[in-house]
């Protein structure tokens, strides 16, 4: 085994550094657990934090506990095979090889290339996304690639691509807010999904400045009490509106920065007159937040823009709707407004949530895209791309579907028939997920690569075992595009194989063009070649001095320095100008429920990351949330007769949640909160529709409508078997 490495952490895209050492006799000495109970294994690492700009030494309970999960007893450690009973048994590599190559080909010969299809994640390393989306279009021959990505930064993306020309998370390190004296939180919980985040907020909460934007008073929204800022509380789904009317009054009280407008921007006229009819009084009667909260934000951001420093920072409470990139537009064009992007001490950004969100949509596993964040559409990038894949450019396909349209076109005739998912966990994660699930159960053949046998997993007809964090080297890209290592400190368990050696030997066996290699430093190599002259250009990074510590963010061309800061001397349109664009809400928007129906948020937990096929398997984690709890408000449980504690079914047209009530007035009485960490009847997506942004292909997660009722009986208790605690309402796999 090494001798542990200086990492970091496996989770959001903060990518805290941490220090791994081997743990002294882990399990040694321990006192032998009753014979009734199966002895746990201790973590085979010590876990320190390490001090970096984004965690300065922090980490987070999710960080603390990360290493628990490598010599954990329910990791898959060889292939298994689904049996005619349903059962997976294990076979040998070279059996599952075969197999694969024999599914690829048995049903492109009856249904085309296209008929099989690959979903990835944004936890890939860079050199894992990069070779996918290789391995899918010259080994596999489809354009039927995307990843749950989708479901996270697309709209963010589709927005800061349309206005800069460019989609970097934070185009400035994040330790920039550090000195704001004003920074609007759009939509973003920092205090539970990246809780080191919180300490880059001091300086704005200590100056009054900390404005959130949330229908429920979150963690984060409650460190405004107290003089720390301002709490905006809209109707669900009306975010949009709330931007407009602020950027109304930037406009109407002459706050605007005339001088950048003039000089760095385009659109401002049509901007000013899609403001019209958006007066705080009127917005206040759309979302419900006071028309003297619009304007005293408006004039917050407009001093501190001209004193301390103003930010505008959205997540994804005001971006998973099916307008999510018109208000990640509205956003922007309230920041241009301002001034404040390119700043020395302002800006405008967005907060990638998933470990590798940022590079892990830049090269190349979205259905539009090659890589360095080129289009696949475009005819220089195609020539660029195929040059270094020393193959003709005619093999590399066209765009394909994006992942909520190729989720949906499963199992179908003119659909994807055999399926690959790297990096994901879909049957909790994607939106209307019982649908999801019949469309992977009508495949004719499905492969999982996972560590754990995950609920996507459970329904593959082959699960291949594949390496944990620690067991692996590559880079990845934090949420400020600073390119970072991740180093292996641990050897992975006999019969555990690297993505990178699957894709390689899979990509040799079905004769693909190009090469493959199985070493993450030859793939990152060619991923700089690829990616070189590219918006995301990685050409002039390399191991050696990201080795050394040095700091890399893209773009990083040959010859330069990198870029911390974006745009300090233009955007990234042909005339260097910034586009705003004239957004307003739409009728499919802006939801009105009249009857006793409620609008479901979905979100985190501090506990939980993602589908929690991770930290539901920590037993730390677990016991502090060990089953999914709606919040109510108190009124509203009320009047359906439901008390803290009870049972209540939350139900739509799509499917039913069974869960406990937990009464709360930090939500609003109409609305109700889910996490959507956890399966089965307790899974928040059974509810969520797969409604759509036209432009970004961003679900709808944030307003379904749903209705509460106190449950008519109790359910059986069930035990989640790797955790061995009691899940009350998990249903059998």
């Amino acid at each position: 085994m090494p001798n542990g490495a200086d990492t970091h952490c496996p989770y959001c895209a903060l990518q805290c550094a941490m220090t791994l050492t081997p743990a002294p006799d882990h399990g040694a000495g321990a006192a032998p657990a009753p014979a009734a109970e199966p002895a746990k294994p201790t973590a085979p690492l010590d876990v320190s934090g390490r001090d970096f700009p984004t965690n300065r030494g922090g980490l987070c309970r999710k960080g603390w506990t990360s290493a628990s999960l490598l010599n954990h007893n329910g990791r898959v450690t060889e292939p298994l095979l689904k049996g005619s009973d349903g059962v997976h048994q294990p076979i040998s590599w070279e059996q599952a090889l075969a197999l694969i190559v024999a599914a690829v080909k048995d049903t492109q010969r009856q249904y085309g290339n296209d008929a099989v299809g690959v979903f990835g994640g944004g936890g890939l390393t860079n050199e894992k996304a990069y070779m996918l989306g290789k391995f899918a279009r010259l080994a596999l021959r489809t354009s039927r690639i995307d990843y749950n990505g989708r479901f996270c930064m697309s709209s963010a993306a589709a927005a800061g691509n349309r206005a800069f020309g460019v989609d970097r998370g934070l185009p400035f390190p994040v330790a920039d807010l550090d000195s704001a004296s004003v920074i609007l939180m759009l939509g973003s919980n920092v205090a539970e999904t990246m809780p080191p985040f919180v300490q880059h907020l001091q300086g704005a909460r200590d100056a009054g400045g900390l404005i959130v934007v949330d229908p429920r008073r979150s963690a984060t929204a409650a460190f405004t009490s107290d003089g720390g800022g301002l709490h905006l509380q809209p109707t669900p789904g009306t975010d949009l509106a709330l931007l407009l009317g602020i950027s109304h009054v930037v406009v109407h009280e002459g706050l605007v920065d005339s001088a950048f407008v003039e000089e760095k921007t385009s659109g401002y006229a049509s901007v000013v007159r899609s403001l019209n009819a958006f007066w705080p009084e009127r917005v206040q009667t759309i979302t419900g937040v006071p028309a003297n909260l619009i304007r005293e934000t408006a004039r917050r951001l407009a001093q501190g823009a001209r004193a301390g420093g103003s930010y505008i920072l959205s997540g994804r409470g005001v971006e998973q709707h099916v307008d999510g990139t018109d208000t990640a537009t509205a956003a922007i064009n309230l920041s241009l407004l301002l001034g404040l992007p390119g700043s020395a001490r302002s800006g405008y950004g967005t907060l990638t949530g998933q470990g590798n969100g940022q590079g892990g949509r830049e090269h190349g596993q979205k259905a539009d895209q090659l890589p360095g964040y080129r289009k696949i559409t475009d005819p220089a990038a195609r020539a660029h791309v195929a040059r270094v894949w020393g193959i003709d450019e005619s093999l590399i396909p066209g765009p394909g579907l994006p992942a909520v349209e190729l989720l949906k076109s499963l199992g179908k005739p003119d659909g994807v028939r055999c399926l690959f998912v790297h990096g994901a966990n879909v049957v909790v994660s994607a939106p209307d997920t019982n649908a999801v699930t019949a469309g992977l159960r009508a495949l004719d053949f499905l492969v999982v690569c996972d560590f754990f046998m995950s609920e996507t997993a459970l329904e593959a007809d082959l699960v291949l075992p594949v390496t944990q964090w620690a067991e692996e080297e590559g880079t990845l890209t934090n949420l400020e595009g600073r390119v970072i290592r991740r180093r292996r400190a641990l050897t992975p368990p006999p019969g555990v194989r690297s993505e990178l050696w699957l894709m390689a030997r899979l990509a040799e066996l079905l004769q693909a063009p190009s090469t493959f290699s199985d070493d993450p430093g030859t793939v990152f190599s060619e991923l700089r070649q690829a990616s070189a002259g590219g918006l995301a250009d990685y050409s002039g990074i390399d191991y050696a001095m990201l080795d050394r510590g040095e700091a890399a963010y893209w773009p990083y061309p040959v010859g330069s320095n990198g870029t911390p800061r974006l745009f300090t001397d233009g955007f990234a349109h042909a005339d260097g100008r910034a586009v705003m664009v004239p957004v307003t809400p739409s009728k499919r928007a802006v939801r009105s429920f009249a009857d006793d129906s409620l609008a479901l948020a979905t979100g985190r937990l501090l506990e939980h990351y993602q589908s929690g096929a991770q930290t539901r398997r920590v037993a730390e984690l677990l016991a502090a949330q060990p089953q999914v709890r709606l919040l109510i408000h108190p009124a509203t449980a009320a009047s359906r007769g439901i008390t803290d504690g009870d049972y209540a079914t939350v139900t739509n047209e799509r499917g039913e949640v069974l869960c406990r009530a937990e009464l709360s007035n930090a939500v609003r009485p109409d609305t109700v909160f889910l996490p959507f960490h956890f399966p089965g009847q307790e899974n928040a997506n059974r509810l969520t529709e797969a409604a759509t942004d036209p432009i970004s292909g961003m679900p709808e997660f944030k307003t379904s409508r749903v209705w509460v009722r106190r449950a008519a009986s109790t359910p059986v208790p069930a035990v989640l078997a790797d955790a061995g605690l009691p899940l009350h309402s998990k249903e059998a796999s």
